[in-house]
């Protein structure tokens, strides 16, 4: 009877924060359907309507109108809420409504709320959602300042004040959505590829939104005291660093080898933060060679952090699964990092993590080719920016089949939604079974 009541438990929280993002998504569709939503005043079919909406509440990026140019300010402001609620979490978010209304938060609720940031308990689960809101809002409302002076500059005062908020916006929640389209239709941030001062504000928006609301509150508590942090705030910080330096060093010196110095190291940072799930691009990414491709298509799966805006694989899986290699290598009997044991639980949550992800980006990838017609190479890098959440394109996405962009839907839903609840919920076990079948050895490798 216990074990009913905990599965029933685990599922009730799995279908909250599933119905809560579908609910989001079908009311942003809707909203993009009004005549007021297009500057044409027309009703946008309902099927562009959906992939909008699912991108901008998966933080993602693809795009099948060029959101400057076709969408109202209404509909951008539909967008850019989406977008916001969707990087918040829509439990964060409903969290802060029912605190707001002044009542009491249930222990369901709390429960819920620690699936969907990926907390490690729920104690303090209510404190730490207050904290996530002013962060966020004091971040983006800090980089739209910083923003301000580059896009009143260029498109006025009023206009440029809300490109600012638009852009920080999109940027800390790691959506890669943009306005640039008044310029050139989906050209991203090219036309400022030579601002250094805008892909640093940029880039440091991405950076922070991509880190993990954890690793806010280590920071918050124990300032520069790294030995204090948790042991996944440490893995966290020193993967995201060497992930973002290791590809840079690569772009630098193979992708960018004409540009001058500070153009070169500008473009090869900006490709690195980029890549791992904000979908913005300075750069031609169709003018890369193979082998700079393959690179973002592993940054792009790899992702952001746990309890994030971003999406992916995640920093911290990525890491584990490294180290269970070294383990494995070294003869070791556990994984250790920072003179601490990794538990084993982790290091196979980390191996299903990689299956499922690896399945779906590369089974859709190869749907996507044989339905349409185009190199593998090309859809490989659409699916993995779907589903790592990231929003990059190599130009393909506009001119895909109905059923070509329904697997990118399904992959950028599964890619927010389901690393919080869908690969928990598929490795859970029943802890109370205390029967275990006889071992058999099996040889890998």
């Amino acid at each position: 009877m216990e074990n009913k009541i905990k599965k029933r438990k685990g599922k009730t929280s799995f279908q909250i924060i599933c119905v809560s993002f579908l609910s989001l998504i079908l009311v942003g569709t809707l909203l993009l359907m009004l005549p007021i939503s297009s500057q044409q005043r027309v009703v946008t079919p309902f099927f562009d309507c959906l992939f909008t909406a699912v991108s901008a509440t998966c933080v993602t990026g693809l795009i099948v109108k060029d959101t400057a140019t076709y969408w109202s300010l209404f509909g951008k402001c539909v967008i850019i809420t989406l977008i916001q609620i969707g990087g918040m979490g829509v439990i964060t978010i409903g969290i802060a409504v029912i605190r707001a209304a002044g009542k009491k938060i249930s222990f369901a609720q709390r429960s819920t709320m620690q699936e969907s940031i990926s907390a490690p308990q729920v104690g303090g689960i209510v404190r730490l959602t207050g904290f996530i809101l002013r962060g966020s809002a004091l971040i983006e409302l800090t980089g739209a300042l910083l923003l301000a002076p580059v896009f009143c500059r260029d498109f006025g005062v009023i206009k440029g004040i809300g490109y600012s908020f638009f852009h920080s916006i999109s940027a800390f929640c790691n959506a890669g959505f943009d306005l640039m389209g008044v310029r050139e239709p989906f050209s991203s941030l090219t036309t400022y590829s030579e601002n250094v001062y805008f892909n640093i504000i940029i880039m440091l928006l991405i950076i922070i939104g991509g880190i993990g609301f954890l690793v806010w509150n280590d920071i918050r508590t124990y300032k520069l005291k790294f030995r204090k942090y948790s042991l996944q705030s440490k893995v966290v910080l020193m993967t995201s660093l060497l992930l973002i330096i290791i590809p840079a060093i690569y772009f630098f010196f193979w992708e960018y080898g004409s540009y001058d110095m500070t153009e070169r190291l500008n473009a090869s940072f900006f490709q690195s933060v980029t890549a791992r799930t904000a979908g913005f691009n300075s750069e031609d990414l169709s003018q890369m060679d193979e082998s700079g491709t393959l690179i973002m298509i592993i940054l792009m799966l790899i992702g952001g952090s746990p309890g994030s805006t971003a999406g992916g694989l995640k920093t911290a899986t990525f890491a584990v699964l490294f180290l269970s290699a070294i383990t494995v290598f070294s003869r070791k009997n556990d994984v250790q990092v920072f003179k601490r044991r990794v538990p084993d639980e982790a290091v196979r949550n980390a191996g299903a993590v990689l299956f499922m992800y690896l399945f779906l980006f590369i089974t859709s990838g190869i749907l996507i080719s044989r339905l349409e017609g185009l190199p593998l190479l090309s859809c490989l890098f659409e699916t993995a920016s779907a589903v790592g959440t990231v929003g990059l394109t190599l130009g393909i996405t506009t001119t895909l089949s109905a059923a070509s962009k329904i697997i990118l839907m399904f992959l950028m839903f599964f890619g927010r939604v389901g690393g919080l609840t869908l690969i928990y919920a598929a490795v859970s076990s029943n802890e109370n079974v205390k029967v275990k079948l006889p071992l058999e050895k099996i040889s890998v490798g």
